[in-house]
């Protein structure tokens, strides 16, 4: 973005990737109180009938949705929900006033929305639960006049085009939350690997919560995917790589965290140190760059490989005689599953470094 310096000093807090996640909460409330007031300005200024229904499309597009990428969504599905049963509710309050017989109109709401909702169930649901809903809105039990009808389906559109119209006013993308707390794990991720390696405790309270923050972090990375996917272009394919490599990241420290020698055994605990000194620099280095790297967008440090000597990959082949061998393998398989994780975010540094 081409602004002058002084612009960007006074405007940081907000073209901030970083601050804007932190305040995500915060500047979403500010965009759906000024959005509603843009959409009560606008009606009644124009002295529109049924105003008020912009201002609950509003709602109901923006307001549980802080992330650019399902605000979109949203707003396709509610603008094809609310033609699709507008459509319907016109056609239905014309019959009515073609035949004049209550009784058919209600046997045809009720067929048309068990049409729907049979529909709502599964892929689609939410615009068949929409144009249901909209055909009520419109039609009434079917003796709504047509203009009423016709009023309130140009609420309904105004008030998507003006959802539409402030989700890209800061918008909060999803890939910043994914970008933060994916660095957040890969943080605790060399915090316990560190703990591991130092002999300190695995079973206290302070390494339980670093591991239940690990795994309250996949849950809420898994959620986030779709909306990233959406967002900067990357295939689900992909983001699940990087899911995939965190998990068998976290499973791997969780054995290593069991199986390490006995750190009372401090001949046990100095030979693995001697013998595992490179594996234990690049696994910590690599885990704290990549944290370093999505929470500033600075890719350039990660681009250079950090591989482990061609002699370790022998090891794999050899036969396990020991508990310290078998200790030593599973090191490596987390210095190249950290390494593979690396390479994904590097081949896509472009797309979510926004």
């Amino acid at each position: 973005m081409n602004l002058p310096m002084v612009a960007r000093r006074l405007l940081r807090p907000l073209l901030d990737p970083y601050r804007r996640y932190r305040h995500a909460k915060l500047i979403h409330a500010v965009r759906v109180s000024i959005g509603l007031l843009a959409t009560i300005l606008l009606t009644t200024g124009l002295n529109l009938p049924h105003g008020e229904w912009a201002s609950v499309t509003m709602l109901i597009v923006i307001g549980g949705l802080q992330h650019h990428g399902n605000i979109g969504k949203k707003a396709m599905e509610r603008a094809y929900g609310t033609l699709i049963g507008a459509s319907v509710g016109l056609l239905l309050v014309v019959q009515q006033a073609y035949f004049g017989l209550p009784l058919l109109t209600y046997l045809l709401m009720s067929m048309v929305c068990g049409f729907f909702s049979y529909h709502a169930i599964g892929k689609g649901g939410y615009i068949a639960l929409l144009s249901a809903i909209t055909v009520f809105i419109v039609a009434g039990h079917g003796d709504n006049p047509i203009s009423d009808g016709l009023w309130r389906t140009v609420d309904i559109l105004i008030g998507i085009g003006l959802a539409l119209a402030f989700s890209f006013a800061l918008p909060l993308y999803a890939v910043y939350s994914w970008r933060y707390n994916l660095a957040g794990a890969l943080r605790d991720c060399a915090q316990i690997y560190s703990r591991i390696i130092n002999g300190q405790s695995v079973t206290d309270d302070e390494h339980l919560k670093l591991l239940n923050r690990l795994n309250a972090a996949m849950l809420q990375l898994r959620s986030l995917m779709p909306s990233v996917s959406k967002e900067v272009r990357i295939s689900m394919t992909e983001l699940d790589a990087i899911q995939r490599h965190l998990r068998l990241c976290i499973s791997t420290l969780e054995i290593l965290g069991n199986t390490r020698p006995d750190p009372r055994d401090e001949q046990a605990m100095a030979r693995m140190q001697v013998m595992l000194k490179a594996e234990h620099r690049q696994i910590r280095v690599q885990l704290v760059g990549m944290a370093r790297a999505l929470r500033s967008g600075v890719t350039e440090r990660l681009e250079r490989s950090n591989l482990l000597p061609a002699g370790e990959a022998e090891f794999g082949k050899t036969p396990i005689y020991t508990m310290l061998d078998g200790y030593r393998l599973l090191t490596i398989q987390l210095a190249e599953n950290v390494n593979a994780m690396r390479g994904v975010l590097v081949k896509h540094s472009g797309q979510w470094k926004i």
